[in-house]
């Protein structure tokens, strides 16, 4: 359903090319309103619908451009877009995300609570890579040396220079997060590449990159996390290290029981107050560590208990009371390339307990355009309210 075919005679469309807007335009992180770069007239003489209408209608929008431009239409149909957008932002629930081959023009959200896609044609990333999803942006790389850092849910950007890291950080196997300076509008970036494990962290303040470890010297950093406004590092040894934003240094904790087999599939979470260390392997292995800070040791799980696990091929996460959105505790939910069967794509859910497969869940409900156009391919999980923040002073 269009905006535009429910109003047709009502709302005019006029093009934002005035100095003006140019010039507000450029200064801001936010992309506009329309994909189509047209801007909507406000506030028109439009007969008001009932509010329940209203929110009907919002509902039935499967496009995140519909939504944005159901907005600008008048006040009412604003105010009924301001409640449902805040409750959808506010969800824990985790949206899969769809692209197609180097995200040449639509992207997709999938909700399997509500087995039901959002689809957003973001031309803004036409011929860069996904990389990953971090504090609710998609982070996506080109061959121009620049990293795109775009939240598809308030269309804020950012762009990142990696010239001095270009050929240490293959984009197209790079791991990333994004966290936010408390009170401030400054943002660190960690990122490694999954092909030479190296580390990498890039402070907005000063425009720079700091290297912690080059192409896996000294230390192979396999994945990462922020917990209690702290990042910390994980190693394919299970080594647990802290970063310190102020030095190119890394702090290793003093830990007993550390697993003494390297694995290139370990996963450091954060989750619900608690630091876990995950290594899963589709109905092969699934090893669960809660690091227990009193002891300093290794804490091996015999089940998940109240959370689930979500899965892909470039990041695993938790969730604390997943049932409250939709999911089932002590389920892994796994999306990767070699199970998808790209006429129909599936989610399996593991259990937490044996890593039995239990259940495969049609994603059902892709955009008709993406699938038109281009194989699609389900790449990621993201969490739409996430929004890391990060301490310098807690680390010297």
């Amino acid at each position: 359903m269009q905006v535009d075919k429910m109003a047709s005679t009502k709302l005019g469309m006029e093009q934002g090319n005035n100095e003006e807007d140019s010039n507000r335009s450029n200064s801001s992180n936010a992309l506009p309103l329309s994909s189509s770069g047209k801007k909507m007239k406000e506030d028109k003489d439009i007969r008001p619908l009932d509010g329940d209408m209203l929110d009907i209608v919002s509902k039935k929008l499967v496009s995140f451009d519909d939504l944005f431009n159901f907005s600008a239409v008048c006040k009412e149909w604003r105010a009924v877009h301001k409640i449902y957008w805040r409750k959808f932002l506010e969800s824990q629930s985790p949206l899969i995300v769809q692209t197609t081959r180097n995200a040449k023009r639509f992207y997709s959200f999938y909700s399997i609570p509500e087995k039901r896609a959002y689809s957003s044609k973001l031309s803004y990333f036409r011929g860069k890579s996904y990389c990953g999803s971090s504090s609710g942006y998609l982070v996506m790389a080109g061959a121009n040396n620049i990293l795109q850092l775009m939240n598809p849910f308030t269309r804020k950007q950012k762009i990142i220079d990696i010239s001095v890291v270009r050929k240490d950080l293959t984009y197209f196997a790079c791991r990333v997060l994004l966290a936010f300076t408390r009170d401030s509008d400054e943002f660190v970036l960690v990122a490694s590449c999954k092909r030479f494990l190296g580390l990498y962290v890039y402070h907005s303040r000063n425009s720079s990159w700091k290297t912690y470890s080059k192409r896996g010297h000294p230390w192979k950093v396999v994945d990462f996390v922020l917990f209690n406004n702290t990042i910390y590092v994980l190693t394919y040894k299970a080594e647990i290290g802290v970063l310190s934003l102020n030095s190119e240094s890394l702090k290793f904790l003093k830990l007993k029981n550390t697993p003494n087999v390297p694995s290139w599939s370990y996963s450091l979470l954060s989750c619900d107050g608690e630091l876990l260390v995950v290594d899963f392997v589709p109905n092969k292995v699934l090893d669960v560590y809660r690091i227990d800070w009193e002891t300093m040791s290794y804490v091996k799980l015999q089940t998940l208990g109240e959370r689930a696990l979500f899965h892909s091929p470039y990041k695993c996460y938790a969730l604390a009371n997943p049932g409250k959105w939709g999911f089932e505790s002590n389920r892994v939910y796994s999306i990767d390339w070699d199970s998808i069967d790209r006429d129909s794509a599936e989610c399996e859910v593991y259990s937490g307990s044996n890593n039995e497969l239990v259940e495969c869940i049609m994603l059902a409900g892709s955009s008709r355009e993406v699938r038109s156009r281009s194989t699609p391919y389900w790449l990621d999980w993201c969490f739409r309210n996430q929004h890391d923040e990060v301490d310098y002073s807690l680390v010297e």
